[in-house]
Order: C-alpha cells, then structure tokens, then sequence
C-alpha cells in the first residue's frame, strides 16, 4: 500500500451530526461509532417486503428476542453439554409442544384437501361418466390435486454450476463429515452438493429421506478452518435437533399453500371479467394467506429454537471463537458477492489483469479468501449496528444475525472438539479441487 493511499485510509473528519472524529472508510462506508450517523446509507434501497414476509420479519424479531431470554439458563453455547441436550435434559428434537401439534393438525387438514380433491375427482370422473360436463369436473379436480400433491425432493444433477460428490469421490471430506457428525450425535450425509451460494444447509431427498450437505463455496471458501467446523457443527445440529417445520408433513403444507397462493394471486386487470375473476378469488386468498400466517406462527418459534441450538452446537464442535466468526462472515454476503460479480466482468471483458491470466478461473477462491481477509474491523462493527437495525436474518426461520451473534460471546470461550489444523484442511481442500475448478470456471463465464 503506498503513502498516499494509506493517508487517505486513514484520513478523519468530524461527524456532521455530533462533532466527533470520523476515519475515512475508504472503499467502504464512512460512518460515526459514536452515534451511529451514516450507518446504513442503503436503507432507502432495500426493496419493501411484501405483506407475508413482514409478518414472517416481526415474528422472527419477536421470537428471537423471548427465546434469547429464555435460553439464557442453557448451558453455555461453548460448554461441553450433551449433544442434542436441551435445558431440561429433554431431546430437542422431541419436543413438540402445543403449538407443534397444532402444527400437525393444520398440516393434516391442508394434505386432507388435496385427498379431498384427489376422491372427490376420482368419484365424478369414474361414477359420473356420461353425466354431461361432471367428469369434465372430476378431471379438473384430479389436476389440481396432483399440482397440490407433496413433493420429495430430488438429488440435483452433477452439472458445470453445481457438483454432487459422494464418499468414494471425497473419502477425507466424507470422514470430517462423518466426525463432525458423530460429534453432534447423528449420522453422516449420503452425499455432499457443492455450488457457488453464500450459503449452507442440510436436507433429504428421495422416499428414503436420504441426507445431503449443500455447500456453497462463497462462503466456505471466506472460512477460515475452524469456522468450517462450525459451519458443519451447525448444519448437523440441525439433524439432531430437529425441526417440524422441514418434516414431510408440515413442509408439504408449507409448499400446498404457497402454491395455492401462486394460484390465487390477482392478475392485471383489463376487462370487466377479469375485474370480477380477481373479486371471486379474493376471499379464498385471504384465507390461503391467513393458513400461512397461522402455520408460520405455529412452527417459527421451533424453528429458531432449533437455529440457537445448532449454534450451540457449533460453538462445542469448533469453540465459541470460530461459532461467533461464522456469524460474522454471514454479514459479508453482499460483498463477497460484489467481489465475485467483478470477477465475471473482469474474465469476460480482459480488464483489471484478467488478460494476463491464460485461465480467469485460476485463483478465483484464492482471490475471494483475500478480499473477505481485507474487511477491516470497523465494517464488521458497522454491518453488526445494520443487523441490529434491519433485524438481519438468513431467512424467516432463523433468529435475527445478532441476536445469535450476542448469544456466542456473552460466555466463556470454550474449547473445541474438533480442531482441523492445516495439513487435514489441505486434504480436505484436495477432495474439492475439482468441484473448486468447475464450479469457478461457470462463475466467471457469468
């Protein structure tokens, strides 16, 4: 860094809204610690949310905020408390509650109309065949039900954007894994997708329920090893712990009433008669849109008691330090994205140096690894007040970033089960260098 950029960097002016000294931010955001001025300049930016998603933003703020409190008599995140334990020696992933078996019942009742439709359908197709337009109905019916029937989920395809290994493809990241997942208390996953999201999550597929581990490598990648851990400490809580919301019941009466939704929706108005479809529907959308609020309410708060106890869970398997850093590296989404979309248009346009590289994908994560290493501390410290501010959250079912942030450090730091030093991170590193390379190769060419 030259003189000159370094006096620039380091440059202060005072804070037009309370006097004190202000450091340039440079290339990132110029702000006030002292009273908060110029924090969040994107704030008038952020796109307004829709009517669902605002009450999915309340409730996740609200219940963040009571089960930080109630959680508070659990064993510290980072202490070495069975895994899985819950703070009365209960099985998380057991309890239910009112609310979860209120849960139940509403999913129940949602997959009944769709057997409903199926029955009724079958009925007036086949025992009212030749009764004017009655099987006409019946068959109309059937196609409804089977739009609304559950789905399984599928194992996505090994293609240019995406890799889908398996243990006889990665056998040392497969063996973490299986650690990490032993660690936890559950098992290990059938197979591992990796792609290029900001992002990590554990589900099934197939009628088996088959697990998988989806890996997005603009996050891994910005980790540091011990923050894997974490991050995989976290996921396979997940499994331990449970969670009603992403059971085959009520998941697939989230998905039943979001397609209803989709289908109820009111489309342009350009006639009389499509005035009077979109008055026709609106008592049925309100009521599709109250079943979703309902199974919302009945289902969020286990969910964010499952995300604290996945981060528990994190802070044992790779300590409090590395849990507290995942939370941290959450924040830098839009930047490491921002980075990533400036790779592109640099490999496709051969400028910022990419013309001097045979191969713009060589050293893509090498380069991301470094512009997530050069954040400094105080657009950590900024985007934790933004947090607080936006009520940030990876979605509707996890509590808000700093809240879990709040509840990692409060304690004692702990130590870790599972320390991964360089030369097992080297091996690991080597099982994806082939999905690393193709993954890389994709995100460049846009």
């Amino acid at each position: 860094m030259t003189e000159t950029a370094h006096a620039a960097r380091t440059a202060e002016r005072d804070c037009p809204e309370c006097g004190e000294p202000v450091a340039e931010g440079g290339k990132y955001v110029t702000w006030c610690a002292a009273c908060d001025w110029n924090v969040d300049p994107g704030l008038e930016d952020e796109e307004t949310p829709g009517r669902i998603e605002r009450v999915r933003r309340r409730l996740a703020q609200r219940y963040g905020e009571q089960l930080l409190a109630d959680l508070a008599d659990l064993a510290d995140p980072a202490a070495g408390a069975e895994p899985g334990a819950a703070a009365d020696g209960a099985r998380p992933g057991t309890r239910r509650g009112v609310a979860g078996w209120c849960a139940t019942a509403l999913a129940v009742a949602v997959h009944g109309v769709t057997v409903a439709l199926l029955a009724g359908g079958l009925w007036l197709l086949v025992g009212c065949w030749g009764r004017g337009a009655l099987p006409v109905l019946g068959g109309l019916l059937i196609g409804v039900a089977v739009v609304l029937r559950p789905r399984f989920a599928r194992l996505p395809k090994d293609e240019g954007h995406r890799a889908v290994l398996r243990p006889a493809d990665a056998p040392r990241l497969f063996a973490l894994l299986d650690e990490v997942a032993a660690t936890v208390g559950t098992t290990g996953v059938r197979a591992v997708v990796i792609d290029a999201g900001f992002n990590a999550s554990v589900s099934a597929y197939g009628i088996r329920q088959h697990r998988v581990l989806r890996i997005g490598l603009s996050l891994w990648e910005v980790l540091s090893p011990q923050e894997r851990i974490a991050l995989l400490g976290h996921e396979f809580g997940h499994y331990a712990h449970g969670d009603t919301r992403h059971s085959l019941l009520v998941g697939g009466a989230f998905q039943s009433l979001d397609t209803w939704r989709y289908t109820l929706a009111p489309a342009p108005a350009h006639s009389l008669v499509e005035d009077f479809a979109n008055l026709m529907t609106a008592l049925p959308r309100l009521l599709v849109d109250g079943l979703l609020v309902l199974l919302e309410h009945l289902t969020l708060r286990q969910s964010q008691r499952a995300e604290y106890l996945a981060d528990s869970t994190a802070a044992r398997t790779a300590g409090a330090e590395a849990a507290a850093g995942l939370m941290d590296r959450l924040l830098i989404g839009e930047s490491v994205a921002g980075a990533l979309r400036r790779e592109s248009v640099a490999a496709r346009t051969r400028i910022g140096g990419a013309a001097r590289r045979e191969d713009p994908a060589e050293g893509l994560w090498e380069r991301l690894t470094a512009h997530a290493a050069s954040v400094p501390e105080h657009e950590y410290e900024r985007l934790r007040r933004v947090a607080e501010r936006r009520g940030h959250q990876v979605d509707s079912t996890h509590p808000p970033t700093h809240l879990r942030h709040r509840r990692l450090t409060r304690g004692a730091p702990g130590g870790a089960l599972i320390v991964l030093d360089a030369a097992r991170a080297a091996e690991v590193d080597a099982d994806l260098a082939e999905a690393r390379r193709s993954v890389a190769r994709e995100l460049v060419r846009g």
